[in-house]
């Protein structure tokens, strides 16, 4: 069985990495080619599709960073898990629920996101 607090950390990972060579090789080192992810903001598939998608998020919440917010747990080839988004040491401005599909390699091939609190202005 796949370990999902290593899956959620390789994936946050993805989305906190800055540059954007190095994310680019995480996507295509940890999510399938074919890889798609939607939420109620937007959506992404492909490795170039997925890259861009978090490039423009990225520059939308500058000085921002993602973190695990409580424990992941996994069934089958699904790993589900909270996140939180908040500037470094400050409060939380968003937080949300991700479930990712995958698989039979232990890679990303879905994500279906979930926006638990809305983003609001930093503090």
């Amino acid at each position: 069985m796949t370990d999902p607090t290593r899956i959620a950390d390789r994936y946050i990972a993805v989305w906190n990495e800055a540059d954007i060579e190095k994310r680019r090789e995480q996507l295509a080192a940890g999510w399938s080619a074919e890889a798609t992810y939607v939420d109620p903001l937007m959506s992404g598939a492909g490795h170039a599709g997925i890259a861009e998608m978090i490039e423009a998020a990225r520059a939308g919440f500058p000085g921002l960073s993602f973190a695990l917010d409580g424990t992941p747990d996994g069934h089958g080839p699904f790993v589900r898990f909270s996140w939180a988004l908040a500037p470094q040491g400050g409060a939380r401005i968003a937080r949300g629920s991700d479930v990712v599909r995958l698989d039979g390699d232990g890679r990303i091939v879905e994500v279906i996101g979930f926006i638990d609190e809305a983003p609001r202005a930093a503090a």
